[in-house]
């Protein structure tokens, strides 16, 4: 199976964010690994020297899933990613980044997808041309910008065409998996009206500590929004399961 740079595309597209959350223990959640916006700086503040990942040590493979190796250089990009992440929070809360942690759940996001994309060849699922410049569209939409745009910024970031189109190919197939495997989702108004008294509580809270008083939308004019956050946590609750279902019958052997 020939996949290499695996989250820098993926992270850019769809649902990814669930298959990271099928992390250590099932820890994390839903938007816990959203990347950057391609081609956005993530400078430190000014006058400050942006921290830097401690790689030493992370073995040539770090981890293997049924056989297929998942090597350093892949794992590599994977953790900056997610380091600079955890830097930039790390800052304004002025904690540092777990390291240790950081870099358990990246080998644990990278074999969930590893798990994944070997489910999605063993059920014959293969993305079509015409599938992959859909997710090219819509991924370039969703970062504002046009397609050539988009490509010229992964190409900024070492990434060629070809490496950009195998990436998309394989988020494709993932998508397809996961829906085949776990189905859609719906929300009823029960669980909108649920959601939203729980966001109208979080916010009251942060009005109270901050001392700044925020309108919250009505329930009606909200609905759209919760009803996409309901139906995304259902599908990353679910995946998170397909996952562990998957990895209690796979041979997965990390060596961080």
């Amino acid at each position: 199976m020939n996949k290499k740079k695996t989250m820098a595309v993926l992270a850019l597209v769809g649902s990814l964010s669930m298959v990271a959350a099928c992390g250590a223990d099932g820890e994390g959640d839903a938007g816990q690994s959203q990347s950057q916006d391609a081609g956005q700086s993530q400078d430190a503040p000014q006058g400050q020297e942006a921290p830097t990942p401690d790689l030493e040590g992370v073995p040539d493979v770090v981890a293997t899933v049924n056989g297929e190796e998942i090597n350093k250089d892949e794992f590599t990009q994977a953790y900056e990613s997610r380091f600079q992440q955890a830097a930039m929070q790390a800052q304004m809360s002025g904690q540092q980044p777990d390291e240790d942690a950081l870099k358990k759940e990246t080998a644990e996001s990278l074999v969930g997808t590893e798990l994944l994309l070997q489910r999605a060849e063993k059920s014959d699922i293969k993305a079509t041309d015409k599938e992959v410049d859909e997710a090219l569209a819509r991924v370039a939409e969703s970062n504002q910008m046009s397609e050539d745009e988009f490509m010229t910024a992964m190409k900024e970031q070492g990434m060629d065409a070809d490496e950009v189109n195998n990436q998309l190919k394989q988020q494709v197939e993932l998508d397809a998996v996961i829906k085949e495997e776990i189905g859609t989702f719906s929300a009823s108004e029960k669980e909108l009206k649920a959601a939203y008294d729980e966001a109208k509580a979080m916010q009251d809270q942060m009005s109270s500590e901050s001392g700044e008083a925020a309108e919250m939308p009505k329930f009606e004019d909200a609905k759209d929004q919760l009803e996409q956050q309901v139906t995304q946590q259902k599908e990353a609750d679910a995946t998170r399961k397909l996952v562990e279902d998957l990895r209690a019958d796979a041979d997965v052997k990390i060596h961080l």
